[in-house]
């Protein structure tokens, strides 16, 4: 059954409103998933404060030309046509999306919205392949700490021969 109108209307409204509060958005051709993969993949996005969004091309082209972006979805996706979007971070959702499309090859990244520009393929996969951030915080504070903790196992010897030499002179005397 064909979409009525105002039911286009409310579906362009929706991806606009998702496109202008997402941080990263993954286009994905999905021809020969299986729907419970389909479903698989929808939870793990949804974990990560994510979402993907099936939209029919002319519906998502009009939705990215009312978010400001020149993109057409019929030079990224053939076939069918969804959009993962991420709302926390840039690369936890992209992340998701290589891991699962190593894992079932009829999902194929099409490109990418980063910092309201389109990114190719290799972008975002180049995103996927990037530490989460948690990983380089714990980078940054073992980088910042090592310093401080061998001038801590330095001080911490020199006090002790210290309090040793001082030992030594008491019992002399």
């Amino acid at each position: 059954m064909p979409l009525s109108r105002q039911k286009k209307e409310e579906i362009i409204e929706q991806v606009r409103e998702k496109i202008a509060r997402q941080k990263v958005g993954v286009f994905v051709g999905f021809s020969g998933l299986k729907v419970e993969d389909f479903s698989v993949l929808r939870r793990k996005l949804k974990k990560e404060k994510g979402e993907i969004k099936v939209v029919k091309k002319t519906l998502l082209r009009l939705a990215l030309e009312k978010a400001g972006l020149d993109i057409d979805p019929k030079e990224l996706i053939k076939d069918e046509a969804a959009i993962a979007f991420g709302y926390q971070d840039e690369v936890s959702i992209p992340k998701i999306v290589w891991q699962f499309s190593e894992k079932f090859p009829q999902l194929k990244i099409k490109g990418g919205i980063l910092e309201n520009r389109f990114v190719g393929p290799e972008k975002v996969i180049e995103l996927a392949k990037l530490p989460s951030r948690e990983h380089l915080l714990a980078q940054l504070v073992g980088s910042v700490s090592a310093p401080i903790s061998g001038l801590a196992a330095v001080l911490e010897g020199n006090i002790k021969g210290l309090l040793c030499v001082l030992a030594r002179c008491k019992a002399k005397a």
